[in-house]
């Protein structure tokens, strides 16, 4: 009998592998972008002096810089999971503001709590640092509320090194599995 390898199956397999490979080198890539992007974030969170609150469009040039926005009016008021400066974990009172520029919210972090009660709070100017989102994360922070740990662009995640290994892997995957089933055909056929 013959041993031949099958072609159409055999170039579809290693088509779905030579792209898996080209997936994982682009994600190397990547790893390296988001490397220098956190870097220069870390140097904006250098820098002195404020910004402008960001419009959606341009958040990202000022993310990690000080800022202050004007809340003439709150919205809303949710606790979501928050971390304080000290580390302890709790409830981070994050409003909605409507601020200098009509129809265009703001949100703002005023400060760390343990206690889900809302606090009294009606507005004003705040000042902090931008987090993405953008959002205002208030420093010193407002309505009685204890400090939150300030954002970190350490904090941004860069896992694409990991996802260059996934693709990595399904290729080795894809191949091996192709190999013994080329393995057990012959092993049929004979």
């Amino acid at each position: 009998m013959s041993s031949r390898i099958p072609i159409i199956p055999t170039i579809l397999v290693l088509a779905a592998a030579a792209t898996m490979v080209a997936l994982g080198v682009w994600q190397l890539g990547r790893a390296d972008e988001k490397s220098a992007l956190i870097a220069s974030y870390s140097a904006a969170s250098d820098m002195a002096g404020e910004v402008d609150f960001p419009d959606e469009g341009d958040a990202e040039d000022a993310w990690f810089r000080r800022s202050s926005v004007n809340c003439d009016r709150v919205v809303g008021i949710d606790p979501v999971a928050g971390t304080a400066e000290n580390g302890a974990k709790g409830w981070a009172m994050r409003v909605t503001c409507a601020g200098d520029i009509p129809g265009r919210p703001v949100t703002v972090d005023l400060g760390f709590t343990r206690d889900l009660a809302m606090p009294e709070w009606s507005g004003g100017e705040v000042s902090g640092i931008i987090a993405p989102g953008p959002r205002l994360v208030a420093d010193p922070p407002a309505a009685g509320l204890a400090p939150l740990a300030k954002p970190d662009p350490g904090d941004l995640p860069n896992n694409h090194l990991a996802y260059a290994g996934q693709w990595f892997f399904f290729a080795l995957t894809a191949l091996v599995i192709y190999f013994l089933a080329l393995k057990s055909r012959r092993a049929r056929r004979d």
